[in-house]
């Protein structure tokens, strides 16, 4: 009966495992080499499928990296910034937003965000960490616009060339507002992303 008991558990072990399909991963294919993203869809549905879209649609191929905003001056905190840079040929319609508190992700070293100005705004721009930022994670506490950004994923091959991206120069005039003096100059070209079999 032991034995039969353990051959049960044999069996079912590879089952349970094909159960949870793999999470997809894109590759964002940079002038500085290649990033590969693993897109969390089934925590932040919305947003993977958003960002999946564009991918399939090609909209982000030809894009840039344009902003390196370094939070440390050896560049080892900070995010950089890409997209279609609100391009109304390359844009989709603003999403709904996925707060961190509702998908349990966090800003962590290699994440991969949302940009947006108001909730609900995003549209496709991104952004990945380098470092742990979790003052970009929603905080109903805090007061004003407290939703934080969307997380939908993580950098799991590549962060050598995020990392490039974030020590790239940056102009100290282009950009506006908080942004100025973050833009990369030259940019970085996301010379096209595509989804991995």
């Amino acid at each position: 009966m032991r034995a039969l008991l353990l051959a049960l558990a044999l069996l079912a072990a590879p089952v349970s495992a094909q159960d949870t399909p793999p999470l997809p991963q894109v590759m964002l294919e940079t002038g500085l080499g290649p990033i590969v993203v693993e897109l969390e869809t089934a925590k932040a549905p919305v947003t993977s499928a958003n960002f999946l879209r564009y991918v399939r649609e090609k909209r982000l191929d030809g894009t840039d990296f344009y902003r390196a905003m370094r939070l440390a001056p050896d560049a080892v905190l900070g995010l950089v910034q890409g997209g279609v840079k609100g391009d109304p040929k390359r844009s989709l319609p603003a999403i709904r937003h996925e707060p961190t508190t509702q998908t349990g992700l966090s800003h962590r070293d290699g994440t991969i965000s949302l940009a947006r100005a108001a909730p609900g705004s995003a549209t496709a721009d991104f952004f990945i960490l380098v470092g742990d930022i979790p003052s970009l994670d929603a905080n109903p506490t805090a007061p004003g616009d407290n939703q934080g950004f969307a997380a939908f994923g993580r950098v799991v091959e590549g962060m050598d060339v995020v990392r490039r991206i974030l020590s790239s120069p940056t102009s100290p005039t282009l950009g506006e507002g908080v942004m100025k003096g973050q833009m990369l100059e030259p940019a970085v070209p996301i010379i096209r992303a595509r989804l991995l079999p």
